[in-house]
């Protein structure tokens, strides 16, 4: 295909993303991380909170894990503390942007082994950099769903709509807005 959709530009959304989500949370109280996520969620994520803590979280790890890093306890991270969740997100964000500025040219597209759980997965660094963020991406979704059902709402969040890749957006007068 020509089209290139960069990582770059993946990280600048999700950075907006984040950004656009932090001030929401402040704005609304940390009582709205305690909303469920749903009768279905399993035990992991019962919780906005939790699903927010689990983006960050496996944002750092899976770094850690490229790094040949031993792997941060985040279970320490209280899930309903908009701060110490964001403070979390700071720092997985510095060590993403840490590791790409770093990491050898040569290795990207090199597979490794990269032991989850109960399984090793052999992949490139590359895609577990593009799983991340398509990672935050599919959760920020699914938290939207979950707060709209809620009745809250914080306007656009589509890619169409961030800075990512440049663009503007006008409102025009009189005229009809649709999607």
């Amino acid at each position: 295909m020509g089209i290139d959709l960069s990582m770059d530009s993946l990280i600048e959304y999700t950075g907006w993303e984040r950004e656009k989500w932090h001030a929401f949370l402040r704005q609304h109280g940390a009582e709205v991380l305690r909303i469920s996520a749903g009768p279905n969620s399993g035990s992991r994520f019962m919780s906005v909170g939790d699903l927010i803590k689990h983006i960050f979280s496996a944002e750092k790890r899976y770094i850690e894990r490229l790094s040949d890093r031993p792997l941060t306890d985040t279970a320490v991270i209280p899930p309903y503390d908009v701060e110490a969740l964001f403070e979390l997100s700071a720092q997985s964000r510095k060590d993403l942007r840490q590791f790409i500025a770093t990491f050898p040219k040569q290795r990207w597209d090199t597979p490794e082994e990269q032991k989850l759980g109960n399984s090793v997965l052999t992949v490139t660094p590359r895609k577990i950099i593009a799983h991340i963020l398509l990672h935050e991406i599919r959760h920020w979704a699914q938290i939207a769903t979950l707060l709209r059902m809620q009745g809250l709402t914080d306007g656009f969040h589509d890619f169409l709509f961030s800075p990512a890749m440049g663009g503007e957006i006008r409102r025009e007068q009189g005229s009809a807005s649709t999607r």
